[in-house]
């Protein structure tokens, strides 16, 4: 239950940064003069850098961070979910339709009205897809950070390898399988309505 939640408060944190961020980091979006083209590749750059360290490795800073536990888990799990997912949620806004841009803006509306009016209604079903995959990413991505003291199951299964308590750690192995499972297919299933 606590690989689950962890996974849980990771993605959720993670969705409240990711979608401003996903803004500042579409082109479309940010193109037009030099200062917000600037905020563009320094938000990717950003995004880019925080995507290519492993959770793993997030994990292990976290836990020499914050101590044990799985705070330094949700760390992890949320700084490298904001980094994938606000690069997905960009891109979900750089491939959407200019039309209904262009015609909320013909109508004299300004940049936040359409953002609210022309593009949160398109990218609404990728968004949702993307995060539910997210999610289902993050709670197998816990199981492994539990192995560096993150917490969750792992953690349980790492101490119990090395008390030579492998009844308990196969259990656990087993645990760790049917959950996965139960979460891959949920979360197909919920990106299939939605998308």
């Amino acid at each position: 239950i606590e690989t689950v939640f962890l996974a849980l408060m990771a993605t959720t944190l993670a969705i409240f940064l990711a979608i401003p961020v996903s803004f500042l980091a579409a082109r479309n979006l940010m193109g037009g003069n030099p200062i917000t083209i600037s905020i563009y590749y320094i938000i990717r750059t950003v995004l880019n850098s925080l995507r290519s360290i492993e959770p793993l490795i997030m994990a292990i800073i976290f836990v020499v961070w914050v101590g044990l536990g799985p705070f330094a888990g949700v760390l992890a799990l949320a700084v490298h979910s904001i980094a994938a997912l606000g690069k997905l949620y960009s891109e979900a806004v750089e491939s959407i339709d200019p039309g209904p841009i262009e015609a909320v803006t013909a109508t004299g509306a300004n940049h936040l009205q359409t953002i609210v009016y022309a593009v949160i209604p398109q990218i609404i079903p990728p968004y949702l897809a993307f995060t539910i995959y997210r999610w289902d990413i993050n709670v197998r991505m816990s199981t492994i950070i539990g192995f560096v003291g993150g917490g969750g199951i792992g953690y349980l299964l790492q101490q119990w390898i090395r008390l030579l308590m492998y009844k308990d750690a196969g259990v656990a192995v087993w645990a760790i399988a049917i959950v996965v499972a139960i979460m891959d297919y949920a979360s197909a299933k919920a990106r299939e309505k939605i998308v």
